[in-house]
């Protein structure tokens, strides 16, 4: 008997049960893996039938073999967000340890709308509409790209979970044949999510893959712990949820994205890395992009921002929770507990059709360990 086989039988075991469960208490569609390779959802799955009420992601079942913008605006302090120009003006204050200048912007204090009272992912606690007090803070202008993840990684000699695990996720319509046919398990009701050995933030389509071309991409294949770790070395922190909300609004109040209510800006041009065409099997890469862009494509918006949503799912730091009033809160940081964390913005793999999650709203969520192709994050400090 192998005892070894064993353990990964009894490990494989867990996952199927995980994800039976998954289905019937989650509608987060981004699949994933843990520390001990369970799979959550993954913003590829597909969408079950819905009511008006409730849109439930498909991403439950065992593994199988195969073969206008307008003027509404928050206050920030005495005068409204768009209109504080100094406070939008990056700062290049924030320093790594080695004294190099990180872009930053500051996020001036007031209070921001956070949530919607038009949820589509009512199960996602995206709702009700609310307000927060905020105090100024900076956060990075983009998204931690490969190339700074690598100077992290250089100095401190870092390894990343999905480097510890071996594998992890990835969208089989950027993986090589080679690599494919190397795989003979996939999630039954996602089959285009296939557990990749080798895929780390080095390789982020499996061995046969590298970053040489995509240094200034986002860094993915990092989990809550590794962007916490990079954050923590940079003398900084994760982004709160509402933080990052009132970041992604850009100034602007009751808006589905960061400019407006349209996917298009007013100009009709694309600011967003997301999926266009058929899901799972053609994406027209409308945007320029079938992967990941670079950090710095598209326009920021009011406050300095880039890639707010699409492009990677983003970390941020607060444990997940579903149950919200409309109160005031001030400052909130989330429960003090729980068993996973909320990532923001949706990703490059985000469609309206099945998992419309690339609005500011939008939420979901994943285990502090998870690790997949297409998420990422950016760092927060408070000023003072």
């Amino acid at each position: 008997m192998n005892f070894q086989n064993n353990i990964i039988d009894i490990k494989f075991l867990i996952t199927i049960l995980f994800l039976i469960n998954l289905s019937e208490t989650t509608n987060d569609c981004s699949c994933s893996k843990n520390r001990d390779k369970k799979i959550k959802n993954n913003d590829f799955c597909t969408t079950a039938k819905a009511n008006e009420n409730k849109n439930i992601q498909g991403c439950s079942g065992d593994l199988k073999s195969i073969k206008n913008n307008d003027n509404s605006i928050d206050k920030c302090g005495d005068e409204t967000c768009s209109n504080l120009e100094s406070e939008k003006n990056f700062d290049n204050n924030i320093l790594l340890k080695n004294n190099e200048k990180i872009d930053t912007v500051k996020i001036p204090k007031g209070i921001y709308s956070m949530g919607t009272d038009k949820p589509i992912f009512i199960g996602d606690g995206e709702g009700p509409k609310r307000s927060v007090k905020l105090n100024s803070f900076y956060i990075d202008k983009y998204e931690v790209s490969n190339e700074m993840f690598k100077k992290f990684i250089d100095k401190t000699g870092y390894i990343t979970e999905a480097e510890k695990f071996g594998n992890s996720f990835v969208f089989d319509g950027l993986i090589s044949d080679e690599t494919k046919s190397k795989i003979d398990q996939a999630v039954a009701q996602a089959p285009w999510w296939l557990p990749v050995d080798g895929a780390d933030w080095q390789h982020p389509e499996g061995i046969d893959s590298n970053i040489k071309e995509r240094m200034n991409h986002p860094v993915v294949h990092v989990s809550w712990n590794d962007a916490n770790a990079y954050c923590n070395w940079r003398n900084m922190r994760l982004p709160t949820e509402a933080e990052w909300e009132a970041t992604c609004r850009g100034g602007l109040s009751d808006k589905l994205f960061p400019w407006g209510d349209k996917i298009l800006t007013p100009e009709k041009k694309h600011n967003a890395n997301i999926w266009h065409g058929k899901f799972p099997t053609n994406n027209t890469a409308r945007d320029g992009y079938k992967g990941t862009s670079p950090v710095d494509k598209f326009l920021p918006n009011n406050f300095g921002v880039y890639n707010i949503i699409g492009n990677v799912w983003e970390w941020t730091s607060d444990w997940w929770e579903t149950k919200h009033t409309d109160e005031l809160k001030i400052n909130p940081m989330g429960p003090s507990s729980g068993s996973d964390k909320v990532k923001k913005g949706g990703s490059y793999l985000c469609h309206k059709s099945y998992c419309y999650r690339y609005r500011c709203a939008a939420r979901s969520q994943n285990t502090p360990d998870t690790s997949s192709g297409n998420v990422g994050f950016r760092c927060a400090k408070d000023t003072v």
